[in-house]
This record gives C-alpha cells, structure tokens and sequence, in this order.
C-alpha cells in the first residue's frame, strides 16, 4: 500500500507494539506508527525513523509522556472509558495545538459529542468493518460513516 499510494494518503501500521516493527513499517516505505499504549521505546523508535507517532493514552500521565517523547498526536484509547466528557478533562490541562483522535468507541452515533469535546479525529474500527462482512457492506458503512462525520461538523 505505501508504495503504490504513499505518495497520495498517510499509510502506516496500528497496534505497534515494539522497535522492530516500527523499523518494519519503515523498510515498506510507512510513514505512521499507531500504538494502543504509551511505549517511550516505540515512539523515540518511530521518530528516529522519520515517521509519525500517534500511541494509545489514558490519562494525563501517559499523555505528557508521549509528547515529551516525541508523539505527533495522541490516540485517545479506548475512547469508550474516557468519553468525551474525560477528553474535554484532560484537554485543558495539554499544551495548546495538541492533536487528539478518539479511537475505540467513537462513530457515527457519537461523533458530535466527540467534536464538541474537542476531539481532532477518530480512528474508525469496528464501526467500519467486522469479520465475515462483505465489500458492499464495508463500503456501504463507509459511506454512513462519512455522511455522520459531514453532519457531525456542520
């Protein structure tokens, strides 16, 4: 994928759990590292790779240790326990221009709140896919999914 449409979207891999497979998603030419936990390892690994860092907080703790390590951006996870009444908490107390997606219980029932809490973006899982679903349904669910985000940002 990154060779053939790198050049034109951010491909990279989720739930990176340590340096090697950081330098993996490197050597195919990724350029984003998406963690589901705050490894201080991963992101030093990921920046010193040249790629954008994104790994999976909870709390304030684990938000300034990500960022004092390197992270573009934080991955709110899993969104589901914090909501967006925990974002809205937590977002007062990060450095202003601090980029935050909401991942792992965000989508279209509740993309709204999410936005109204701040949220920069979300991370689109089983809203999207589960297994055994077809490509009409995947694309079918995609296209709902867009159309709540458009509403949602109105």
């Amino acid at each position: 994928m990154a060779r053939e449409f790198g050049d034109g979207a951010l491909i990279g891999a989720g739930t990176v759990l340590s340096t090697d497979d950081v330098g993996r998603v490197a050597q195919v030419g990724g350029r984003l590292i998406v963690s589901p936990n705050c490894d201080q390892r991963v992101i030093v690994a990921t920046k010193t790779a040249g790629l954008q860092s994104w790994p999976g907080v909870m709390t304030p703790t684990e938000c300034f240790a990500a960022l004092k390590a390197g992270a573009d951006g934080l991955k709110i996870f899993p969104g589901t326990l914090i909501g967006p009444a925990g974002l809205l908490a937590i977002r007062a107390v990060l450095p202003q221009g601090t980029k935050v997606f909401a991942v792992g219980g965000a989508g279209p029932e509740n993309f709204r709140e999410w936005i109204k809490a701040t949220a920069d973006g979300f991370g689109i899982g089983s809203a999207l896919y589960k297994p055994g679903m077809t490509v009409a349904d995947v694309r079918a669910r995609a296209r709902d999914v867009v159309r709540a985000y458009d509403e949602a940002i109105v």
